[in-house]
């Protein structure tokens, strides 16, 4: 697996991988508020992120060149660049469960050590993605907050997760 910058037509495969409406909202939290997702929708979204600059897509891909997952890396706060947030991380319904996640997440890690000057990373995952806590738990995250969310379809339970990025 390698991990690249997202390219616009990665959107059509990724939106793809969101079968339902509850997935929608697990992946992306009220970000989109739209099912089903277009590829189109997600680089309308991405747009002016990325013109922000404080916005890293990223993909996942495998051997051959196919994709098969990603995540963003953002500065959740305008005026703070020692915390990134990791979100919109998902992978291939096709090769969940088999370490996949574990590796992008790492890759993903190893990113932002390498090229980024912060000491934390954070997420968000809902208690209803129980899969996912066990994933980012396996690479190293850890829990420190729970918060209410009104999400169109329900009231959720997030729990925030947080790693320290040790300097060499």
């Amino acid at each position: 697996m390698i991990l690249r910058e997202y390219k616009k037509e990665d959107a059509q495969s990724i939106a793809g991988w969101i079968r339902s409406e509850e997935e929608l909202y697990r992946w992306s939290a009220d970000r989109f508020n739209k099912y089903p997702l277009s590829g189109d929708d997600i680089n309308e979204n991405y747009i002016p992120q990325l013109e922000a600059g404080r916005f890293i897509p990223l993909t996942a891909a495998d051997g051959n060149g196919n994709v098969i997952g990603h995540f963003i890396i953002r500065y959740p706060r305008d005026n703070d660049d020692s915390t990134v947030r990791f979100g919109f991380v998902i992978v291939s319904p096709e090769i969940r469960g088999r370490g996949y996640g574990k590796e992008m997440l790492r890759l993903g890690i190893e990113y932002v050590k390498k090229n980024l000057n912060v000491a934390r990373i954070d997420l968000g995952v809902f208690e209803n993605n129980e899969s996912a806590r066990r994933c980012y738990e396996s690479v190293g995250f850890k829990a420190y907050a729970v918060r209410e969310c009104k999400m169109p379809i329900g009231i959720w339970n997030c729990t925030d997760m947080e790693m320290f990025i040790e300097k060499a």
